[in-house]
């Protein structure tokens, strides 16, 4: 067949396609399908929080040029051509928590070397161990085989003429290690901290770290970008790309700056880049990522050295206090997505990081090889290091790496033509930004077109309450579930007050067939709020059994639930006896426009307020607990 025919074919197959979209829309929108316009499919486009469109169906219409090589400029596809495909990414895992003593901290550390961890995250100095004690933390552990990241704060700079100490006294005392094989990270991070607000080592300190670490006989990169901290901050994907961007060509400056040549300066700076349960939007963000760095190293005359080392952190921003195990799940894709993307090492947070220790019932140990063997699982058992870039070539991801990378690139221009980063940060353009994208995604959330499963969609009501501290953990941290997590918090301190959680009567009218639609819906809604519903089947209005379903609950809201058709011939009757049996306040199941007062029925047969998939569900159920306190009612 020729290349025509095989593109008439394609178009034919597409207008087909097209077609099948509108008669779908069309019926289930109740319109004739020429409304639809000529690109009915439209329709069902949705659009990211970096104002990407994402659209159903990726064709040969959409196919770009094919991008050069994994280990090639610019980089998309990743930047070691010749990762071990055995092995994958680097399994990270972060060491050193407070509380725990040196030695303690060395035998978490070798026992997660000998069982699967292939790299290592120490924690040091300030509220953690103290920096002389490094050569105890690393005893035993051989750093040719397993990179080691510090995170030391404030004390980076003492914590790196420890490090380097005692790196001189094992090369000193012999064992044939070759020291270019030792791969090191300083994790100085003065841009970034200066945005999170995390105490660190003054900017003008870093230069001299990065002359320093070029000047070692061992790989040591000095300066850590942590996207992170803006992911964490509310960020879309490409905000924090941006500005990770941004602030990794003020480095730039400052290190050439300071005599350090270009390709060395590259060679100094790593990024840090949260990985979302959104898979496709992480692999895009991680191939985008490299694409958008590596522009920055051709400007700066560099391109082959723009390969960016990147390692991804599960989001702390996505995990969850209410029903934690759910956050398996969640770092489950966002380790995928990572992998797939390319990063060159991964750490996922523990399922209950965002809980106080012991919160979930479980040890600090268990959750941790959770966390491990998610990692060991998709490398191991789904073989997914087994292939480089296995998205390459998929209309979809290439799509959307593009466009992710453009909008990127197009926020760190906004952030260059004020100054660069540094200048940026002062006027406020970068929290400014991010606040906007925090605020549309909290709408999102409390209105519940983005869901997040056990929280706001799915809640367990019958899970047990937290400490009293549990709100305090990571608040640091936009989790996405604070708002409905604040609501279930005051459930249960209603339920520590009160020996019960407070309730709501459903009051369904018609049979469960009928009815049952809005009535779990309701209940849904109540539990996302940490209230109760009572229903206690269906309710004729007409023969007392609404006045006995009031007496039995003793709530003081109810919530009427059926069709639009049984609340047009019961809805008002129904009403008006709920409120004859004592309810203060009445709620219907469904939109306002679907309650039809009935001609010559009662004056107080119509609903306090109406309940549906649109409303803001934290104000809604915010209210509602605000008026059961007040009346000291369930």
């Amino acid at each position: 067949m020729s290349p025509a025919s095989e593109a008439e074919d394609a178009a034919r197959a597409y207008t087909e396609w097209q077609q099948a979209v509108a008669g779908v829309l069309a019926k289930s929108r109740r319109v004739d399908a020429a409304e639809l316009g000529p690109e009915p499919q439209k329709l069902l486009e949705t659009t990211t929080y970096d104002r990407v469109t994402v659209s159903p169906l990726y064709t040969r219409r959409d196919e770009l040029p094919e991008a050069p090589l994994p280990g090639q400029f610019p980089f998309v596809r990743g930047a070691d051509g010749a990762r071990d495909v055995n092995s994958g990414w680097l399994v990270s895992a972060r060491f050193g928590q407070e509380g725990q003593d040196a030695n303690e901290v060395n035998r978490a550390i070798l026992d997660g070397l000998e069982n699967g961890v292939s790299a290592v995250s120490l924690s040091i100095g300030g509220k953690h161990l103290p920096v002389a004690s490094l050569d105890a933390l690393l005893d035993g552990v051989l750093l040719d085989l397993a990179p080691l990241t510090l995170e030391a704060g404030a004390e980076t700079v003492a914590a790196t003429q420890q490090l380097y100490a005692l790196l001189d006294k094992r090369a000193a005392s012999g064992g044939g290690t070759d020291r270019t094989r030792i791969r090191v990270g300083l994790g100085a991070s003065p841009l970034t901290d200066a945005f999170s607000g995390a105490a660190g080592v003054e900017f003008d300190e870093a230069p001299a770290l990065a002359d320093t670490a070029a000047s070692r006989a061992e790989a040591v990169r000095a300066i850590t970008v942590d996207g992170t901290t803006f992911h964490n901050a509310g960020a879309s994907d490409a905000e924090e790309l941006g500005a990770s961007i941004a602030a990794g060509v003020d480095y730039l400056r400052a290190l050439t700056g300071q005599g350090l040549a270009i390709s060395a300066a590259l060679g100094q700076i790593e990024f840090r880049f949260a990985a979302t349960d959104d898979q496709f939007q992480t692999i895009a963000k991680f191939r985008a990522g490299r694409q958008v760095w590596a522009r920055v190293a051709q400007v700066c005359g560099a391109a082959e050295f723009g390969g960016g080392v990147q390692h991804a952190v599960t989001s702390a921003a996505m995990m969850s206090q209410r029903d934690p195990w759910v956050n398996m799940l969640r770092t489950t894709l966002a380790a995928f997505g990572a992998g797939v993307g390319g990063a060159d090492s991964v750490t996922v947070l523990p399922f209950d990081v965002a809980l106080p220790a012991g919160a979930a019932g479980v040890s600090k140990s268990f959750s941790e090889r959770i966390a491990r063997n998610t990692q060991l699982l998709l490398l191991e058992e789904a073989h997914l290091g087994r292939v480089l870039d296995p998205g390459a070539g998929s209309w979809y991801v290439e799509q959307l790496t593009a466009q992710v990378a453009e909008k990127a690139w197009e926020f760190f221009q906004q952030i260059e033509a004020v100054g660069g980063y540094r200048a940026a940060l002062a006027a406020g353009v970068v929290a400014d930004r991010i606040a906007a994208t925090k605020a549309t995604r909290d709408s999102d959330i409390a209105h519940r077109r983005t869901a997040v499963t056990g929280v706001n969609e799915f809640p367990n009501l019958g899970e047990d309450p937290l400490p009293a501290d549990a709100a305090e953990t990571g608040a640091t941290v936009a989790r996405y579930a604070a708002a409905f997590e604040a609501l279930r918090d005051r459930s249960d301190a209603f339920l520590a007050a009160n020996g019960a959680r407070p309730q709501v009567l459903l009051a369904p009218l018609g049979p469960v067939a009928e009815h049952n639609v809005r009535s779990t819906f309701a209940a849904n809604l109540l539990a996302s709020g940490g209230i109760e519903a009572v229903n206690p089947g269906p309710l004729d209005p007409t023969a007392g059994s609404i006045a006995k379903a009031v007496e039995e609950s003793d709530a003081r809201i109810a919530v009427l639930c059926g069709t639009d058709k049984r609340y047009g011939e019961q809805g008002a009757v129904a009403v008006a006896a709920l409120r004859d049996a004592g309810i203060d306040r009445v709620l219907l199941a469904g939109p306002e426009k679907t309650f039809k007062d009935i001609e010559g029925g009662p004056a107080d047969g119509r609903p306090d307020a109406f309940l549906t998939a649109r409303i803001d569900a934290v104000a809604a159920l915010t209210e509602l607990f605000d008026a059961i306190e007040a009346g000291s009612i369930k």
